[in-house]
């Protein structure tokens, strides 16, 4: 298979997991599984937390598609593998090391971009309950979001 294809599949293949991302947050996190999200609302003060079983809900598949799919020789399998685990590596960046700062890159950082989605996850976590949530993206989220970011640092420049 042509290597522009399998490339365009993983791409393909990152940009759509954001929507499954956004619908299986809204839809299984802060549903049927708010057992195991809860406590990502909820702190509990643990390095680990129920909430990280989600890391093998989105693992397990990219590594049998890309297992799988290279072992069968079946490439465009294993380019949607890659493209799911070049999402996660994106979500870790994004979740871990931007929003949540377990690793202090990006902490100082003025950036637009980064504070919108700063700005966005905490509209997310204001909500301690499964219910009445908002902002479930991770890398696109709402325009308003952005609005606000914006108006921010042109006060800010007075």
């Amino acid at each position: 298979m042509n290597a522009i294809i399998l490339i365009a599949i993983t791409l393909g293949t990152f940009l759509l997991m954001e929507g499954i991302t956004w619908c299986t947050h809204r839809f299984v996190m802060h549903g049927f599984l708010w057992y195991l999200h809860e406590d990502h609302h909820k702190p509990s003060g643990h390095k680990w937390e129920k909430n990280d079983a989600f890391f093998l809900i989105f693992a397990i598949p990219s590594w049998l598609c890309i297992m799988l799919g290279l072992q069968n020789k079946l490439y465009w399998v294993a380019a949607i593998g890659f493209g799911i685990a070049l999402y996660g590596f994106a979500y870790f960046i994004v979740h871990e090391v931007i929003i949540h700062q377990r690793i202090k890159w990006f902490s100082r950082s003025n950036n637009t971009y980064i504070k919108t989605i700063r700005w966005a996850h905490k509209m997310h976590h204001k909500h301690l309950q499964k219910e009445y949530g908002e902002s479930f993206g991770m890398l696109w989220v709402a325009k308003k979001y952005a609005e606000k970011v914006k108006a921010d640092k042109k006060l800010q420049a007075k």
